[in-house]
């Protein structure tokens, strides 16, 4: 620098003074500065990385809590003169800034949150102090929370919720698992039931249809009977049935009986055979007589 010739390195930004007013920012390269008159700070660019110790911090239910955390952040091109003219040393400020900032964060969250919602506690960070570090021309781009400690006694209570915890929901999962189980098995039996009820009934209607059909089948031939006999009895003459009425008559002469009652159709049924007999009975009296006069 005392030479006035600077080498501006690619992650590099040179800002450039004149008599301690700030003339502008140079780029990567070969450059030269008059000694005495102007004066150059080199900014780096590239990006940081912050290990915040382990701090302790007071949560809002009033517990005391070890953490630690880092921070990634870089200076910004657009605005490298703000990193050297707007503050001593800015690697300090973040630092420092983000001591506090996690205090206010902390402080408004409770350990139960803390534990569980690092995410938002960690955006919550982030944004808070980017307010903060843009009038430095720096730029938070991430921050992570590594570790949060409680006490131990605050330890050994959250164990035994957890335990607790675990049973409750193990009887819970349990009890359910039990619950399903009965549901699914009274399903089952009602599903059963519904099918050997619909097998029943569908058992007694074909039963059902069987008989009709079988029914309707016997009517069928006991009609078709009827009208076989019906048209062999127009056939049949009177001669033929006065020797089915004598035949029957034989037979009631076969059985043990006494006495038999004949209704009185039965005799006009005889009728025609009686008097065809009476008729064969003149005939052959004429002829006696014809036989006898003329032998006479």
């Amino acid at each position: 620098m005392s030479t006035g010739i600077v080498i501006v390195q690619q992650y590099q930004r040179m800002i450039v003074q004149k008599f301690g007013t700030y003339v502008g920012t140079r780029r990567p390269g070969f450059h030269f500065l008059v000694p005495i008159m102007y004066s150059g700070i080199k900014v780096d660019l590239r990006e940081r990385v912050a290990r915040v110790p382990t701090q302790k911090y007071i949560t809002a239910d009033n517990v005391v809590v070890d953490m630690d955390f880092v921070i990634y952040y870089r200076v910004m091109e657009e605005y490298a003169e703000r990193a050297v003219l707007e503050v001593q040393n800015f690697e300090l400020a973040v630092v420092n800034l983000a001591f506090a900032t996690l205090r206010a964060v902390i402080g408004s969250t409770t350990l139960a949150e803390a534990l569980t919602e690092r995410e938002r506690m960690r955006d919550q960070l982030q944004v808070r102090m980017d307010e903060v570090t843009e009038r430095w021309g720096v730029k938070v781009s991430q921050v992570e929370i590594n570790e949060i400690d409680p006490p131990p006694g605050v330890k050994q209570a959250m164990e035994r919720e957890k335990s607790a915890e675990a049973i409750k929901t193990a009887e819970i999962t349990e009890s359910e698992g039990a619950r399903q189980a009965q549901i699914n098995r009274a399903e089952g039996e009602k599903q059963s039931e519904i099918l050997q009820a619909e097998g029943q009934r569908a058992a007694e209607i074909l039963k059902a249809e069987g008989d009709q059909q079988a029914q309707v089948l016997r009517a069928a031939g006991f009609s078709e009977a009827l009208d076989r006999i019906y048209q062999v009895a127009n056939t049949v003459d009177s001669k033929t049935m006065s020797l089915q009425y004598f035949d029957t008559l034989k037979s009631l002469g076969d059985s043990p009986s006494t006495k038999w009652i004949f209704p009185m159709e039965f005799t006009n049924m005889l009728s025609p055979f009686l008097g065809m007999a009476g008729g064969n009975q003149g005939q052959t009296g004429g002829n006696s007589e014809s036989s006898n006069g003329g032998s006479a």
